[in-house]
């Protein structure tokens, strides 16, 4: 399976780097993007990470947007402006910046978790949270029970 999947928690260092998972790395190496694209997840307490094809998706949304207005404006700043690009040392770690510690709360250790074309980082105990009402909802969308999100909502 190619992409991003299954979730993995790291401690950070004295200088606040930890590692990426191995497997996220070697998606990162096949995606072709130099280090790493980070941006606040819009819609949870957690960041967004990936390359091209993270990238490419944001364009593409972008695109529903007329350039030079406010709400392109507005759009871009938060997804570029806002952006970070860490660099992956020769040992596979980042440095967690003050920008993802403010988003997630991260302190002492980081859960990456895979999404397929990104994948987010959390401060641990709050992925758990998140989970378990992801799987409800998730189980609900399944089973008919709720409705599945519409193409609109946030990446």
């Amino acid at each position: 399976m190619a992409g991003f999947v299954s979730h993995f928690t790291n401690r950070l260092d004295a200088k606040g780097r930890v590692s990426i998972p191995a497997p996220f790395r070697a998606v990162l190496a096949r995606d072709g993007f130099e280090g790493l694209y980070c941006i606040k997840s819009s819609h949870c307490s957690a960041v967004d990470a990936g390359g091209n094809e993270l990238l490419a998706e944001i364009e593409k949304r972008s695109e529903n947007f007329i350039k030079l207005s406010p709400d392109h404006d507005a759009l871009a700043i938060a997804l570029f402006g806002e952006s970070e690009n860490p660099k992956i040392d020769g040992d596979g770690r980042m440095t967690i910046s003050e920008m993802i510690r403010d988003h997630t709360g991260i302190t002492d250790q980081v859960t990456f978790v895979g999404l397929k074309y990104k994948f987010q980082i959390w401060e641990p105990e709050k992925f758990r949270e998140y989970s378990a009402e992801a799987q409800k909802r998730a189980l609900a969308m399944l089973s008919g029970q709720a409705p599945a999100p519409s193409q609109g909502e946030p990446v």
